[in-house]
């Protein structure tokens, strides 16, 4: 813990000016990651979810501080986490291709809120540690995630093909290409190929061949037209 005089945790305009400021530099960086990489939440959004969540702690505190029977100084920051579940869901979506987007920034909106009650109420240590880690999780760990995936041994393909028939002599060269089919499923949506099929599946590569190998190899069949790892 941090030994900082008592006017770092009263309130104070000195304290509230501070927490404030945090609140904005965290919520900016967060979301500074998150707009580089063109995603639905950026800047200025982290920064209002992580401001607004910081004035209702330091909107608690005050209540606590004013009004000596209230018994439960955690009740503001509660409804905050909820809301913010809601203005997330906003950012997620489902493409037809049953690609999930937007999921990442509707948790890394979840994390700022949570950041801003932390540097609402004063707790500067795990403000700081918090807004470090989520950023480097954010901005650094999606190479790891992207390396384990291209090694994982499993890749999830969306494909459409021109006809049934077409279809049927898909399944049949998957077999015979040392791939092992380990789900697979209909796309219930309209195919962009007029009257394909459009189908996800997830297939077991061997460890001699990436995600890229098997897809230009599975693109060269007859009748693909489109294929796009999910």
């Amino acid at each position: 813990m941090f030994d900082l005089p008592d006017y770092f945790y009263d309130l104070n305009i000195f304290s509230i000016s501070l927490r404030l400021v945090m609140a904005l530099i965290a919520g900016g960086i967060i979301g500074l990651e998150r707009g580089a990489n063109r995603h639905p939440a950026g800047f200025r959004t982290h920064i209002l979810v992580c401001m607004g969540a910081a004035i209702a702690m330091l909107t608690n505190q005050y209540i606590v501080d004013v009004f000596e029977n209230v018994s439960d100084p955690a009740r503001l920051g509660a409804q905050v986490i909820t809301g913010v579940g809601f203005l997330g869901v906003g950012t997620i979506l489902i493409t037809g291709r049953q690609r999930i987007k937007g999921l990442t920034t509707a948790a890394g909106l979840w994390a700022s809120a949570c950041l801003g009650l932390s540097i609402g109420i004063g707790f500067y240590e795990g403000a700081i540690i918090g807004a470090i880690l989520i950023f480097i999780s954010l901005a650094l760990l999606p190479k790891i995630e992207n390396y384990f995936y291209e090694h994982s041994g499993i890749v999830n393909l969306y494909i459409e093909v021109d006809s049934l028939d077409s279809f049927r002599s898909f399944m049949h060269s998957i077999k015979s290409m040392d791939l092992t089919v380990t789900e697979t499923g209909l796309n219930q949506q309209n195919p962009m190929t007029p009257n394909g099929i459009a189908f996800v599946l997830s297939v077991k590569i061997p460890k001699s061949k990436s995600n890229m190998d098997v897809i230009d190899e599975l693109s060269e069949l007859e009748g693909i037209s489109i294929i796009d790892e999910i």
